[in-house]
């Protein structure tokens, strides 16, 4: 048989295995499935051996179909073998069902079994438990009725020694039978009980009344024990008790303090304040001598004593100041305030203040410092924190004095009488503000050529340790409104120095009406001479300036300390932003006099620029007179007003740039006038508004030995102004023929092109009115029309490098200009 007969024997095999197991559901039996696998590989085998044998294909039929047959039949034998080991596996499972059921059934006929034993084992069990609970409690009430008759016999013997032990034991035991009230006996157990605590109560004060009676100052030589041990007892009666103990003694104690220091004693006013803190004193050392150990230490006396003592002296004094506050004056109030907080800060370190409640004392929320700043003759550090002139804010804190219990226990009393002290301080500021003008007009102004030019006046540290001690001492007594009264003074003196001190006196010319306003500062004399200020005036104008900066900046960090020490809920009513405001125009008018005094220096030369004869320039030379004019003036007056601003470089800059946009736009306005022009003038011009732009990039440094590089702010302006002043000549140089290359040479230089500016450059170029008029029309024509926000004619503008349609005689000037620089 050849190899291709090999798949259709597969086939014919797996069609015999396929129905046969359809007709014999035990096909799926795993010992079938093995030996058909085996057999098929059997098969295989023979098939491949009979395709390489030359055996007859009918003898091999043959052998397949007897293979076949008993593989079938071995297979029927598996099957009917499966179905018996089934019914033997069913059976032994009931047989496993029986079993366990029948050891449910032992076991609970145990667990009976054990319920029986152990039932009388329970109930003896249950009967120790309340045996040996009634043996406890007749143990207890045996020890209750015993102690309630020893607590009886005790206290009529007044054995309070015994008593505190017993008593407490007795309370013990009682809280065991609070469940047995209804019981009759146990009730009048209870009963008794009460009454005990109440005679003992009563007894032990009346023992007190006794031993400190009160009438009369006499006290017993030294401490009783029999008070000793009532107050122990008294720990563990009704509290009332011992607060009426010491109520009781208390009141004795300080007895003789209400009859020394009554109203109409002279011991009692002010004055002599110090007797009364004086006597508290002596009277704690003889309570530690004498009853120190007669109560328990957890009753704070002595504390309670000085508490008690602070508030009777509260409320005496106030009554007292409330008599006679006509006779109150600032030194003797700050003599008792000062005393007064000392006391304070000796029962803080004395005593913890636990005995203090929240209805005792109202806390005041400023704490106490560790010094007295009323005996202070020099400026504490805090107050020279605030007099430092800057970069104080950033240096770290001091930390804070722990809080005092005591703090305001008595002073609180001065609050009231306090706008004695706000009186006195705005007497003595106005008195302080009044030598200040008085020094200045005696001393003159800072001298010129010495470390005090431009310096801040010394006046100005000591209005400002003063305030820092006025604050100090106020916060001191109240952190209330008369804070803000203070914070009112204060900004009324802060104004008045700002106008008598400093503004007042800003050098002027004229005469004005005063005040902040300088409306001319400056006049002409003979010819061109105008009246300049001296160079002590500019250092004096330079110190102002000074001297306000300084009080801006300690102004803000005076305002931040007033909302440090006041209360929280008033913080917002502390605003010095008007006083700022005041210090920044007296800054501001300063500046102005200064710019205004170098700006006015160059008129003349800007006006004999305009008056020159501009045709008639033949050739150009070197820069002409006004620019060294110019150029003298600013290097006598910029290294002053530089030197003297040292301490405030940011002014210098401002004045730097206030100059410039006041300068550039008056020379632009001074070049207008230089009608008519020539070419060869142009040049000249051109010449000398390149030397003036160089001079002013080097405003900022010029006469010093230590050159900086200018402010890029200040750089743009200038860069910006004379730029547009070079283009402006470059237009006039340029022909004006033909037309439409003149008018688009104007459009392209100048970025703020208007018909205006335009007429002004035709006037320079010395052109008629008919000729202007068609040029004028050809601009209108060929003007852009303007975007919204565009510059204005006035205002200065950046213009760009020299477009290629200039001429070469404006190249060739360039190149002359570098040749010479």
């Amino acid at each position: 048989m050849s190899h291709r007969a090999l798949p259709f024997i597969f086939l014919l095999i797996d069609e015999i295995i396929y129905i046969y197991g359809i007709q014999h559901v035990f096909i799926c039996n795993s010992l079938f499935l093995c030996r058909y696998f085996q057999a098929r590989t059997l098969w295989i085998e023979q098939i491949s051996m009979l395709s390489s044998t030359s055996i007859p294909f009918s003898q091999r039929s043959k052998r397949l179909d007897d293979n076949i047959r008993t593989v079938v039949r071995g297979q029927t034998n598996v099957g009917q073998d499966g179905r018996q080991a089934l019914e033997e596996a069913q059976k032994a499972i009931q047989q496993l069902f029986g079993k366990i059921k029948d050891i449910k059934d032992k076991a609970e006929k145990s667990e009976q079994m054990v319920k029986e034993i152990t039932r009388d084992i329970k109930q003896l069990d249950h009967a120790k438990r309340h045996l040996t609970t009634s043996i406890t409690t007749l143990n207890h009430l045996h020890m209750l009725a015993g102690g309630v008759d020893s607590l009886e016999a005790m206290t009529r013997r007044r054995q309070y020694g015994e008593v505190a032990n017993l008593l407490q034991g007795v309370m013990n035991v009682l809280e065991h039978f609070h469940k047995y009230m209804g019981i009759p006996q146990i009730r009048q157990l209870s009963e008794r009980v009460k009454a005990a605590q109440t005679e003992l109560g009563q007894q032990i004060l009346a023992d007190f009344e006794e031993a400190f009676p009160s009438q009369g100052t006499k006290r017993p030589g030294g401490p009783s024990n029999v008070l000793r041990d009532a107050c122990l007892v008294a720990n563990i009666l009704d509290p009332r008790i011992k607060q009426e103990i010491m109520k009781k003694f208390i009141k004795q104690h300080l007895s003789e303090y209400l009859v020394l220091f009554q109203e109409n004693q002279d011991v009692a006013w002010l004055d002599k304040i110090d007797r009364r803190y004086a006597w508290i004193k002596r009277q704690l050392v003889d309570y530690e001598e004498k009853y120190g150990c007669m109560f328990p230490r957890e009753w704070y006396m002595a504390e309670r004593i000085a508490v008690e003592f602070c508030h009777v002296t509260r409320t005496e004094l106030a009554k007292i100041m409330r008599t006679r506050a006509k006779e109150i004056e600032v030194k003797l109030l700050l003599f008792a305030i000062q005393r007064t907080t000392n006391f304070e800060g000796f029962l803080a370190k004395r005593f913890s203040g636990c005995t203090l409640t929240d209805g005792t004392l109202k806390k005041l929320e400023s704490p106490p410092t560790s010094t007295n700043p009323f005996l202070e003759d020099e400026p504490t550090p805090e107050m020279e924190e605030l007099a430092t002139e800057k970069g104080d804010l950033g240096q770290p804190k001091k930390p804070k004095a722990p809080d005092n219990p005591f703090h305001g226990i008595v002073s609180k009393c001065f609050e009231p009488h306090l706008y004695v002290y706000i009186e006195s301080q705005d007497k003595n500021l106005g008195e302080l503000i009044d030598r200040f003008v008085a020094d200045f007009k005696a001393q003159g102004p800072p001298k010129p050529n010495t470390d005090e030019g431009g310096a801040v006046l010394p006046s100005c540290a000591d209005l400002f340790v003063y305030y820092k001690k006025c604050m100090v001492q106020c916060s001191q007594l109240s952190t209330g409104e008369p804070m803000i009264a203070l914070t009112t003074i204060f900004q009324k003196y802060l104004r008045e120095y700002a106008w008598k001190i400093l503004s007042g006196n800003l050098p002027k010319t004229t005469t004005s009406s005063g005040g902040l306003t300088i409306s001319s500062l400056l006049k002409e004399k003979e010819g061109s001479e105008v009246a300049k200020f001296t160079l002590e005036e500019l250092c004096l104008i330079c110190s102002i300036l000074s001297t306000a900066e300084y009080c801006l900046a300690t102004t803000q960090q005076l305002e931040e300390k007033l909302k440090e020490k006041v209360d929280v809920s008033l913080i917002e009513r502390i605003n010095l932003t008007g006083e700022m405001d005041t210090f920044s125009t007296v800054i501001s008018s300063s500046i102005q006099l200064l710019v205004q005094d170098l700006d006015a220096a160059c008129d003349p030369a800007l006006t004999a620029m305009s008056k020159m004869q501009w045709q008639n320039v033949e050739h150009v030379g070197d820069q002409s007179p006004y620019v060294t004019s110019v150029i003298l003036h600013i290097k006598q007056n910029v290294p002053i007003i530089r030197d003297n601003l040292a301490s405030t470089r940011k002014y210098f800059t401002q004045f730097c740039i206030k100059f410039a946009n006041s300068f550039i736009p008056k020379f632009i306005t001074h070049l207008f006038k230089c009608k008519p022009i020539s070419m060869v003038g142009a040049e000249q011009l051109l010449l000398d508004t390149h030397s003036l732009k160089m001079v002013l990039l080097d405003l900022p440094s010029i006469g010093s030995q230590v050159v900086r590089k200018a402010p890029a702010s200040y750089t743009k302006i200038v860069v910006k102004g004379m730029t547009r002043a070079e283009m402006i000549l470059k237009v006039v140089m340029a022909p004006h023929e033909p037309l439409v290359v003149f008018v688009d040479n104007y459009i392209k230089l100048l970025t703020d092109c208007n018909t205006e500016t335009f007429q002004k450059i035709l006037d320079m170029k010395g052109l008629k009115r008919s000729e202007q008029s068609s040029m004028l029309e050809l601009l209108r024509q060929r003007l852009p029309v303007p975007p919204s926000g565009v510059e204005s004619a006035g205002s200065l503008s950046l213009m760009a490098p020299t477009p290629e349609q200039e001429s070469s005689r404006i190249r060739k000037l360039e190149k002359l200009i570098k040749k010479r620089l």
